[in-house]
């Protein structure tokens, strides 16, 4: 089976009249359909930078990224607007919900920049809110009424309603408490067992032990992964809890 996601040799560099500044050097690594990957890595790596070149909001300068079986490092802006609406789903730290609006209509805002017929959407977003277990009596509740977790499960139905290739995660515990926390990289656990694709971008070690593997980053380079047999241990270390 074909990676789900695969970047090769991606070279970023930013520009300034004065100077250039390497922020990627040529890293390389691919995401199976189904595998929840952490990317780690301390401030300077590289990993804000790599993760919007995963998200298409922005390319690299040299290199191939591949998304679903499609070249995008190339693409204009056009296109790329339309990779991000259909194929990635964002979930951000600060969840990036809007506040005085429904818990409903956060969740069906993406699908009228996808052309989901209306009748369709609520459908899609009841699916969506079960599939992330918020309880049904809070599906008509403004988001500034809700804890800090159960926004983060609006976002991430907010991801899923467009059926997207990967979930794209930046951060997603770091304004949540620790079992708070606990709850959130467990629904994405479900997620994948419900073979969705998960790429998380995180610093904190506890929070990358929840994926299959993490690839971890410095000065712009992958220099090791860790594999799942690492993520088993602490899983079950957690269990036992």
């Amino acid at each position: 089976m074909a990676p789900i996601l695969e970047i090769r040799d991606a070279v970023k560099i930013y520009s300034t009249a004065a100077d250039e500044t390497p922020a990627l050097g040529g890293v390389s690594f691919s995401v199976e359909p189904g595998e929840f990957v952490a990317i780690m890595g301390p401030s300077g790596s590289g990993k804000s930078t790599l993760m919007n070149i995963i998200g298409c909001l922005d390319r690299p300068t040299l290199g191939t990224y591949i998304l679903d079986g499609v070249d995008v490092a190339k693409m204009d802006e056009d296109q790329l607007a339309e990779i991000r609406a259909t194929r990635i789903g964002f979930v951000f730290q600060s969840f990036n919900l809007l506040p005085r609006s429904t818990v409903m209509r956060n969740v069906t805002l993406p699908m009228i920049y996808t052309r989901v017929p209306v009748g369709e959407r609520e459908a899609r977003a009841e699916w969506a809110l079960e599939a992330v277990g918020l309880d049904e009596n809070r599906w008509y509740h403004k988001t500034n009424e809700l804890s800090g977790g159960q926004m983060q499960r609006v976002a991430i139905a907010r991801a899923l309603v467009n059926d997207p290739s990967i979930i794209l995660a930046d951060e997603p515990t770091g304004n949540l408490d620790t079992h708070t926390g606990v709850v959130i990289l467990e629904t994405f656990r479900r997620l994948q067992e419900q073979g969705r694709t998960i790429v998380l971008i995180t610093h904190e070690h506890d929070v990358a032990a929840y994926a299959d593997r993490t690839v971890h980053l410095r000065d712009g380079l992958v220099v090791s992964h860790e594999e799942a047999a690492a993520h088993d241990a602490t899983s079950s270390g957690k269990e036992q809890r």
